[in-house]
């Protein structure tokens, strides 16, 4: 018989449903089971696409004697960290504070009221490699629950102090924000970087899209070869490699070795969503056309098989098809020889490195290992290939919409629009941005979460107005149609109203969001950006547009309170240094005054969009709405564009050679 779990929109909760594991979601009515039982609590956080979640499920949690132990001894509650990023963040970090790792499934015993004393992550069905069986683990905690509670709950104490502290670093002063830093940061980056694959780090190794976006401001700032190299060599190696899908287009989660080879197979909306727009960055400085290629290849992808027909974006596709992890991507030779001619099975065959074999549990992983005009004069085979792997059973796919992923594909729709010149991203970003706007704002102005089959909930997190707030700026400067800016100035009052800490910063959670043991305050970037540092990059933005110097101050306390984070850790805080490139950056903001789709106004548009632009707000129209264009009018009837930076403002100009010698003579770096 179902358990609780079959009511959920989550569709990692429901995958629980039939579990023998007396489930409950996190709320109210499970609390309160644990406090009438008097039973500890069981909290299992994982995700839909988590290849180890499935396996914890499958050898733990279908199996009726472990099952029987929880149901005796413990109150289990089962999260999907993609709902509650809140109750993810704190007890992950109480994990990493008792064991020193995390990731997930993440295993957490908890009293009554929610403070952790104990967790993990996988645990075997039986003890091997050290680790001890899951029945073990449960049966320790059920004693020591029941004769040793005074010392659990005294060490659950000083744990929250612990998360408690850990959500503070960095609110205290540290300096203001200065170019030293981002040349600190630059050169901890350079010492880290593998020049042999690119990249930073062993296996696993992760894009790091936020870090690879700093270098381009880098080098866009200063001309350092380093920052270019880093990033090129770092984006080839990954677009040969087995982390993105070489037939379907679109980035799997991250490598397994250190070489790009091997990937952990799901994919996540945030991966592709950063990535698309990394690549289509250095497209716009080098011209590369792989770059280019691989940034429409993964905005198709995500068209083709990430939307929703409401106009929203999916979260996770799995790693696991037919009960294997990777099966819908892997190839053997007769599958290959069997789809093209003969010619063209060899050509292919040799260009993407296939053996008899294979390279993962006896198939291939495709990687580009050929010459890279092979991929060009291949395509129609991968075309065909694409055509066949059609037929096979796909990978499952979480179909809930989050708003602050959301907000990052809507970023790089809406980006890759106007750099390409594509109308169609264009209507896929415009129809997200109503979508979202729509099935997750409330009537009030504040967020939801989470979207699933027509239902709304969770209140939103701070990188929900963080992100969308990203993706409105960028669907603005794309279209110049002022509702979105109106939507992002709302929602960036609504996150100060609701999210402001007293010191500097911001909280993840808003003032008005459920109790829980810590008010979370992420400041590190992680996957995804931190709202904190998001917060930081976009509040600059707005400074520009809508005229106010108070964003830039907050900002500037921000940034105040975390440069030495930035200068020793830099890899975990991109969003941070991208935010304080900007900041000091002298960007510069540009009012073009007239008829958006007049001839003369689009002329002097075609000399602002053109190239790579990271330091600059642009507001184009005759609209009221937005305030970089209030007081100022066209000249003589012709479109006028007004140039202003540092508080200052240049005179007027009607000519685009005129305004291009603006811009040159007041260079946007540092």
């Amino acid at each position: 018989m179902p358990n609780r779990l079959a009511h959920e929109s989550s569709p990692y909760l429901r995958q629980h449903a039939d579990n023998p594991v007396d489930w409950y979601p996190w709320g109210a009515e499970a609390l309160q089971k644990a406090q009438a039982a008097d039973k500890p609590i069981f909290l299992s956080i994982g995700y839909s696409a988590c290849h180890w979640c499935h396996v914890m499920a499958h050898e733990s949690f279908e199996d009726e004697r472990l099952a029987a132990i929880l149901n005796k001894y413990f109150v289990s509650i089962k999260v999907d960290r993609e709902e509650r990023p809140d109750l993810d963040r704190i007890y992950m970090n109480a994990v990493q504070a008792i064991t020193g790792r995390g990731g997930w499934p993440l295993s957490v015993f908890l009293t009554p009221d929610g403070h952790p004393f104990y967790g993990g992550t996988y645990f075997p069905p039986t003890a091997r490699y050290g680790m001890p069986s899951f029945a073990d683990v449960l049966l320790a905690i059920a004693d020591a629950w029941r004769n040793r509670r005074e010392e659990l709950v005294a060490g659950s104490r000083q744990l929250v102090q612990v998360i408690e502290q850990q959500m503070t670093v960095g609110t205290g002063s540290a300096g203001e924000p200065s170019p030293e830093t981002l040349e600190a940061a630059l050169d901890s980056i350079a010492r880290s970087f593998d020049p042999r694959h690119g990249g930073w780090g062993d296996a696993p190794k992760f894009p790091q899209p936020m870090t690879l976006e700093f270098l381009l401001r880098r080098h866009y700032a200063t001309g350092d070869a380093r920052a270019w190299e880093m990033v090129a060599h770092t984006l080839e190696q990954m677009a040969r490699g087995g982390m993105y899908d070489q037939i379907g287009g679109g980035f799997h989660r991250y490598s397994v070795d250190e070489r790009w080879l091997v990937p952990h197979f799901e994919k996540m909306l945030y991966d592709n969503a950063q990535l698309a727009r990394v690549y289509l960055h250095a497209w716009q400085v080098s011209g590369d056309p792989l770059f280019r290629s691989v940034a429409e290849e993964t905005l198709d992808y995500v068209v083709r098989e990430m939307r929703d027909p409401g106009g929203g974006f999916y979260s996770t596709q799995d790693a696991d098809s037919e009960g294997e992890e990777g099966r819908f991507y892997l190839w053997t030779l007769d599958e290959v020889r069997a789809a093209l001619p003969p010619d063209e099975a060899e050509r292919f065959i040799a260009a993407y490195g296939l053996t008899a074999e294979g390279n993962f549990e006896g198939r291939n992983i495709l990687t580009l290992s050929g010459d890279r005009a092979a991929r060009d004069t291949l395509r129609p085979a991968r075309r065909r290939l694409f055509d066949v792997r059609e037929a096979r059973v796909h990978p499952a796919r979480d179909e809930k919409v989050l708003t602050s992923w959301n907000g990052l594909m809507l970023a790089a729709f809406a980006e890759g629009s106007r750099v390409l010149g594509r109308e169609d991203y264009r209507r896929v970003a415009e129809e997200c941005g109503a979508f979202l706007l729509d099935a997750l704002r409330t009537p009030g102005g504040r967020l939801y979460h989470t979207w699933q089959a027509g239902e709304a909930k969770v209140p939103g997190y701070l990188e929900d107005y963080t992100h969308l707030i990203e993706g409105l700026l960028e669907l603005y400067q794309a279209t110049f149609e002022p509702r979105w800016y109106v939507a992002a100035a709302e929602l960036t009052a609504t996150m100060q109203a609701h999210f402001a800490a007293p010191d500097s910063g911001f909280f993840d959670t808003s003032d008005d969001h459920e109790t829980l043991v810590v008010r979370p305050r992420e400041i590190q970037d992680n996957a995804v950006p931190s709202g904190n540092g998001m917060a930081a990059a976009v509040l600059l933005r707005m400074a520009g547009l809508a005229q106010e110097p108070r964003y830039e101050e907050t900002v500037r306390a921000m940034l105040a309170a975390v440069q030495t984070l930035l200068s020793r850790y830099p890899l975990g805080f991109g969003q941070w240094l991208i935010a304080q490139d900007y900041a000091l950056s002298h960007p510069a903001e540009i009012a073009i005054v007239g008829d958006r789709d007049a001839p003369d106004t689009r002329a002097l548009l075609a000399v602002c969009a053109a190239g790579y632009r990271p330091h600059q707000v642009l507001a184009v129209g005759r609209d009221e709405a937005v305030p970089l264009l209030r007081g100022r009018s066209p000249l003589e009837g012709r479109a006028a564009a007004y140039v202003c930076r540092d508080q200052t403002c240049l005179p007027p100009v009607t000519e685009p050679e005129a305004l291009a010698r603006l811009c040159d003579s007041h260079p946007l770096d540092n």
